[in-house]
């Protein structure tokens, strides 16, 4: 074996002690492969090295003072091999100096040369290149935040199992939702949202197997791939051991988080020969466990299937509908409660299904948010109105407020409430418009309460608090929130005169409300008791509900004047009965 000393790496050509013996040009060519930037040597059948040039030295240096002279020797006896070979050769050395990792790509030739039998090898640095295709790798393969393999990971072992084994391989693949991610990632912040990601992809991946993968798919979806299984009932204790482990709260940045996931799961070969169908099923389960509640794990079933059908059929009208502009509006009052005079109005988006049918909003406004349509839905709503402004004029009255209600993830987004803003003040009369959202658009850290409520209030567009007080918010946060009016819920409403502490969180938030100049309006008045209350127990003013009128569509507006005065004179000539008004198609509204 040949023994290298530092002295080897030195840049040196063998040539005879004569050197006159060689012209100008071949000093040229010497000078010229010395400073190569590539290294290269040339070695005879002994092994020798007759020509190292700087790079080449440096190479070898380098690889002596990372500890691995055995690359020099590793060389040493590949040349000889090639030589008894003689076939050319590429190859890759790496290896590592300190922090460092370098990585070079070497061609051996033989030649024959005056007779004699030599190997040249040429070496290049390619070690920023490797560097980058790691980096495209772990992209590729392995989840930037958490670290955990990505889709195509868990997809390529799936399709290995079945391949491999058929119908006769046991596997489980569940699909992992966040509960409440958004709210948490809203209220908390991102950087706590994606810490929590971390955290919690930790616990999710304790006791599993060297043969199961959990995998990060998306924002706050999981996959998890258990392999093999003997049973359901295996998957389903330790699938609610991992549930237990996640009851524990998160202590994130000084702050206390609870988390929790919905599962569905799927079982090869009984729910999908391949991966995209079990991956489907249990998307399916797991949609299953979110609409019954949360945080907890299903298996997926036939039934599920034919749910999921029904629901892409919605979603393919919903889609076809918003297409095809088979929206419309339906309007219901506002009214004083003291005067029976109409304060304002609220529209109501409706969709008339294939045939025809008026279908309420509980059908599709969820649906519609989940899909990412619900911002073009709220245009449609507004060109509506602006369409059907003379009527509404005649109908209610030039000075009714008319009331839309925005979806809390539409409340957070700038970019989107920025372009209805504009919209709004294109028609004209932006100071007759409220806009209505939920209290948590105000409580949680999005951009509502800090740049997007300035933009509103300066076209003079009104903000009411829309079922307050059964979302995130308390008593407390009123004081922060700017506000024109506040909605309470109708489950505050329903038989309060019967119902004592209903009675004192309405006189609290009546107070406060007072107290910060906000208008507060009772919704969901279906009895004459419950207005009675109101009236005599309460200085509420406002009020909405079905005891006063029903939503009435615009075609079935008619030019009228409200019959407010006929109305209260109707109630002072007969207090002791029911008095209220309704809609007429003939007549705008009468008693």
């Amino acid at each position: 074996m040949h023994s290298f000393t530092k002295h080897d790496f030195q840049t040196s050509v063998r040539m005879p002690d004569n050197p006159s013996n060689f012209s100008d040009e071949l000093r040229v060519l010497r000078d010229l492969l010395r400073l190569l930037p590539s290294g290269v040597t040339v070695q005879d059948e002994h092994g020798e090295l007759l020509l190292v040039n700087d790079a080449a030295a440096a190479q070898l240096q380098l690889a002596a003072n990372a500890g691995q002279p055995s690359q020099a020797d590793d060389r040493h006896e590949t040349c000889l091999e090639l030589l008894r070979s003689g076939r050319p050769v590429v190859l890759e050395e790496a290896f590592t100096s300190g922090a460092s990792k370098h990585v070079f790509l070497t061609s051996h030739r033989p030649v024959q040369i005056a007779g004699r039998s030599l190997v040249i090898s040429a070496s290049t640095d390619i070690s920023e290149q490797k560097a980058f295709e790691d980096q495209l790798f772990r992209s590729a393969y392995y989840d930037e935040l958490t670290s955990l393999p990505t889709r195509r990971v868990i997809e390529h072992r799936v399709n290995s199992l079945i391949g491999r084994d058929g119908t006769q391989n046991q596997f489980a693949l569940a699909f992992l939702d966040v509960d409440n991610f958004k709210h948490i990632n809203d209220y908390y912040g991102h950087a706590i949202g994606d810490a929590l990601l971390v955290e919690l992809s930790k616990r999710l991946g304790l006791a599993l197997r060297e043969t199961d993968i959990l995998s990060r798919i998306s924002g706050d979806e999981f996959l998890l791939l258990l392999s093999p299984i003997r049973s359901e009932r295996e998957v389903a204790d330790f699938i609610n051991v991992m549930q237990e482990r996640l009851k524990a709260p998160f202590f994130i940045d000084q702050s206390e988080i609870f988390a929790s996931t919905s599962i569905g799961v799927s079982l090869h070969p009984d729910h999908g020969a391949s991966y995209e169908a079990l991956r489907q099923n249990a998307d399916i389960a797991m949609y299953r466990v979110k609409n019954l509640g949360k945080g907890s794990a299903a298996f997926f079933d036939a039934s599920m299937e034919r749910e999921a059908l029904a629901r892409m059929k919605i979603e393919q009208s919903l889609r076809l509908a918003i297409l095809e502009k088979r929206f419309c509006c339906a309007f219901q009052a506002k009214v004083d409660i003291r005067t029976l005079e109409v304060k304002g109005i609220e529209a109501l988006v409706r969709l008339r299904d294939d045939e025809g049918v008026i279908q309420a909003p509980g059908t599709f406004i969820d649906l519609a948010v989940e899909l990412g349509l619900i911002d073009e839905l709220t245009h449609l709503v507004l060109a509506e109105i602006v369409k059907s402004i003379d009527l509404i004029n005649d109908t209610f009255g030039p000075t009714a407020t008319i009331s839309i209600n925005v979806a809390a993830k539409q409340a957070g987004n700038l970019e989107f409430m920025r372009s209805f803003a504009r919209a709004l003040g294109e028609t004209g009369f932006p100071k007759r418009f409220m806009i209505e959202v939920t209290e948590d658009a105000f409580v949680t850290k999005t951009h509502f309460q800090d740049q997007i409520l300035p933009v509103l209030r300066k076209i003079g567009v009104g903000i009411s608090i829309d079922d307050f007080g059964i979302g995130y918010s308390s008593l407390s946060a009123l004081a922060d929130i700017t506000a024109d009016e506040i909605k309470i819920d109708r489950s505050f409403i329903v038989d309060i005169h019967k119902r004592p502490r209903s009675q004192g969180i309405l006189r609290a938030i009546e107070s406060l409300s007072e107290a910060l100049g906000m208008t507060v309006i009772a919704e969901g008045i279906e009895s004459y008791e419950e207005l009675a209350y109101l009236q005599a127990a309460t200085k509420i003013r406002y009020a909405q509900g079905y005891y006063f009128a029903k939503p009435i569509f615009l075609e079935d507006l008619k030019p009228a004047t409200p019959l407010a005065s006929e109305a209260r004179a109707s109630m002072a000539a007969r207090p002791s009965q029911e008095s209220r008004v309704v809609y007429s198609r003939a007549s705008g509204y009468r008693r």
